[in-house]
């Protein structure tokens, strides 16, 4: 499985498949932050210990009948700065990873598993799964942490929980995240309270990258903010309880649009499609803005016959990197806005 493998991206399940809630949460994601007793944290490694932590994590995974048929190895100082940052644009490593030697990541067929290694953590497991299922990722990442956890000792005490090269993440050291396409919410200005609210419930919204990103094509990650003092269950559980109050202000706010601001909502679903199936250029900040209103245009029923699972793709595969390592010739802004032009037009007219 090569890097041309992992950029297909109708295997990836959470793009492709069906989930729960799926018109307005694109993702659910649980990740937990692991470390090994006894060794430095990353940016403390020297290159063998670094390398040898690499090599027993993926060899762990590889003694499993399952998993050794399904997962490949991505070394980053093998990869190009480009295919890192396209990683990136997928979901797949962050970018602290990307900017490290020492670390990898571990990819599995479908893309419902990935591990990095040696980024700010020795390890970083993680599962995304399609639509509001962050209790069927949990059950999976806790079948991926004990089988870890029977070849590798992890940090760990016994008051606190899991240790971390973070103190925001010590005790579960997990994170559960759902990445919401929130266009309605957005365009009536009632994001801003609704995310002020959700703080004060220690949960934090980010950008469609995650830390540090900001929010595009209408898309926001909500996930926990504490990891100390909380069971797994509790965290998943207020997450889910405040993301079901957020899809059903998205919908009710979707239902309410009447009169003079349903036409000019249509009108602006429309146009984005016309755009869409018919520039000559588009850049990559563009391409979110319209996808996000055409996906809205599918999921309200102003558009027929486009699959929502198309538009999902598009907001992965429209990125600078992506499209820089699709295209390989493209290198120039210009080109590639050419390039990704014709490539979702291409994909919409099928």
């Amino acid at each position: 499985m090569g890097i041309e493998s992992i950029m297909d991206t109708s295997r990836i399940k959470w793009i492709n498949s069906p989930g729960p809630d799926s018109d307005i949460v694109i993702s659910s994601r649980v990740r937990f932050a692991r470390n090994l007793k006894n060794v430095p944290f990353p940016h403390l490694l020297s290159d063998s210990e670094a390398k040898k932590i690499v090599s027993d994590v993926y060899l762990t995974l590889k003694e499993n009948p399952v998993l050794s048929r399904q997962i490949e190895l991505y070394n980053m100082s093998e990869l190009t700065p480009v295919q890192k940052t396209m990683l990136s644009e997928m979901h797949l490593i962050s970018m602290d990873l990307s900017n490290s030697e020492k670390g990898a990541v571990i990819v599995n067929q479908d893309e419902t598993i990935n591990i990095m290694i040696n980024e700010e953590d020795h390890l970083r497991i993680q599962v995304m799964l399609p639509g509001l299922q962050l209790d069927e990722a949990l059950k999976e990442i806790d079948r991926i942490d004990d089988l870890l956890e029977e070849k590798l000792d992890f940090a760990f005490d016994e008051k606190i929980g899991y240790l971390t090269a973070c103190p925001t993440n010590v005790g579960t050291g997990m994170r559960a995240s759902v990445m919401m396409h929130l266009p309605a919410l957005t365009m009536m200005d009632k994001t801003g309270q609704i995310f002020s609210t959700i703080s004060q419930l220690g949960l934090v919204v980010r950008g469609i990258y995650g830390e540090g990103s900001q929010a595009k094509g209408n898309l926001y990650q909500i996930s926990n903010q504490i990891t100390l003092g909380k069971s797994e269950e509790d965290i998943i559980q207020n997450v889910v309880s405040v993301a079901r109050q957020i899809i059903m202000s998205e919908r009710k706010t979707r239902q309410n649009l009447s009169g003079e601001a349903r036409l000019r909502l249509e009108d602006k679903i429309l146009r984005s499609y016309g755009i869409l199936t018919n520039a000559k250029l588009v850049s990559s900040q563009e391409a979110l803005s319209y996808i996000s209103d055409v996906r809205l245009g599918v999921d309200m029923g102003i558009i027929k016959d486009l699959s929502p699972s198309v538009l999902n793709e598009l907001f992965i595969m429209t990125g600078p990197a992506y499209i820089q390592e699709m295209s390989k010739n493209a290198t120039t802004p210009m080109e590639r806005d050419l390039y990704r032009a014709n490539f979702i037009r291409e994909k919409m007219q099928r």
